[in-house]
């Protein structure tokens, strides 16, 4: 007997993640969770990258087996929560990686119909990595690590990414930046976040990776500067209110000092209470109101167009990257000076794109005739006349030949077809032989044979 070979236990979860049945993978997904809680605390613990990629290969297929939208956010969110269950920060960048390349292997082997699901588990992994950062209070040092990891495995030219991969994290990279972290986030480190992007999107030759990151990334910024500009008003205005209710609350304790009638005390208190309801009404509308439009986050706009530009101007940059990103750093620029892309289109060029679609929209409405009389062909030239006056000649030299008794030939169809029976009547009645009657021409040729 050969003896049997005992598999370790990541490959046992992988095998039993990867089940037919949802119960076995639900239990191996929990039994996952207290095996990387239990080894990770240990001194000598912690995972390898094999056994990570073993791991990660089962939960792939866990999340290809499930069906059903709201098991596979449920599922989803439970993978994506794994990382929590980490102690230190490399535990934690080495299971990010090890997903990361996961997808990378395994995405040219996923159809169309399982593709959401999958969009879904990278969003949902993203966001997750991002909490664990504010949880460590966004340290600029595990920033950088994972800004690093996120470029090499993904944006950098020599990854195995495919275009799909790459698209798509482009695309949420700063909406779950903005849920995570926008309450939070000041200017300069919204700047560090977006940093690789520059620098990938001055050196790439990959068009399709420029274009999604000019549309995804600077696009975006310059898109959301009017509401990032009206939340940044709005804390300013709030701070400006608590300041002077801080004050007007300064002298009413100071008048109540003074003056101790409690008469007044009793009347002062309702309506100062009464009047400050009213704005915390207005304030919790206008918060309700700012979630639901979304969370912003805010940027220093001409420190991002001079990054872009200090990146742009290299000599390595190829000409067809750096045109692209002096336009967007044009309109950085501008909402550094306070002008949006809509304000800043000249009102000649403006009143020319006017002019041009409604010229093109009466040109589809008006008839022929009248489009060559504009253009300059009047009647003289129309090619409609001249076959009229042709027909015309034709039909004048037909009629010297025939009777003046007999209809002329009308233009349309059914004018010819009258003619034609008209005229076949008389011949019809000529041409019919009767019998005991002979032809007239027969009786003029024997008369004058009997005469001669």
């Amino acid at each position: 007997m050969v003896p049997r070979v005992q598999l370790s236990p990541e490959i046992q979860l992988a095998q039993r993640l990867a089940g037919n049945e949802q119960v076995t993978r639900d239990r191996a997904v929990r039994k996952l969770r207290k095996y990387i809680v239990a080894r990770s605390q240990r001194a000598a613990g912690g995972f390898t990258h094999e056994e990570l990629l073993k791991v990660w290969k089962g939960l792939f297929y866990c999340m290809w087996m499930q069906d059903k939208l709201l098991l596979q956010e449920e599922l989803g969110r439970t993978i994506s929560q794994l990382i929590h269950a980490f102690q230190t920060t490399e535990a934690q960048h080495l299971f990010l990686q090890t997903f990361w390349q996961t997808m990378n292997r395994e995405w040219t082997g996923i159809d169309r119909l399982r593709l959401d699901k999958f969009y879904m588990l990278m969003r949902m992994v993203l966001n997750e990595s991002l909490t664990a950062l504010k949880m460590q209070g966004w340290e600029e040092r595990q920033i950088e690590q994972l800004l690093e990891l996120l470029t090499t495995e993904i944006l950098h030219p020599d990854s195995q990414a495919p275009n799909g991969v790459k698209s798509h994290f482009i695309e949420i990279f700063l909406e779950e930046l903005a849920k995570v972290g926008a309450a939070e986030l000041t200017a300069e480190q919204n700047l560090k976040f977006i940093d690789p992007f520059c620098r990938i999107a001055a050196q790439t030759k990959d068009s399709l990776v420029l274009h999604n990151i000019t549309q995804g990334i600077f696009e975006t910024i310059v898109e959301q500067a009017p509401f990032a500009i009206e939340d940044l008003m709005n804390e300013i205005e709030e701070e400006e209110e608590e300041g002077e209710e801080e004050e007007e609350e300064e002298m009413s304790e100071e008048d109540e000092q003074e003056q101790d009638m409690p008469s007044k005390k009793l009347f002062e208190k309702p309506p100062k209470g009464s009047c400050r309801a009213e704005p915390d009404m207005g304030e919790e509308q206008a918060g309700d109101d700012e979630d639901s439009a979304g969370a912003v986050l805010q940027f220093d706009y001409e420190a991002v167009a001079n990054r872009l530009f200090e990146m742009a101007s290299h000599q390595n940059t190829p000409s067809q990257n750096r045109k692209r990103l002096y336009k967007v750093i044009r309109k950085l620029q501008g909402l550094a000076e306070g002008l949006f892309p809509e304000d800043d289109i000249p009102e000649k060029a403006f009143r020319k794109l006017q002019e041009g679609r409604q010229e093109r929209k009466a040109k589809k409405c008006l008839p022929k005739s009248q489009l060559q009389d504009k253009t300059g062909r009047g009647e003289q030239e129309d090619p409609r006349a001249d076959l009229s006056s042709r027909s015309e000649r034709k039909r004048r030299r037909r009629g010297t030949g025939a009777d003046p008794a007999a209809p002329q030939e009308q233009p349309g169809g059914r004018g010819r077809r009258g003619v034609r029976k008209r005229r076949r009547r008389p011949r019809a009645g000529a041409r019919a032989k009767v019998p005991g009657c002979q032809e007239p021409g027969v009786k003029k040729k024997r008369t004058r044979e009997q005469k001669k």
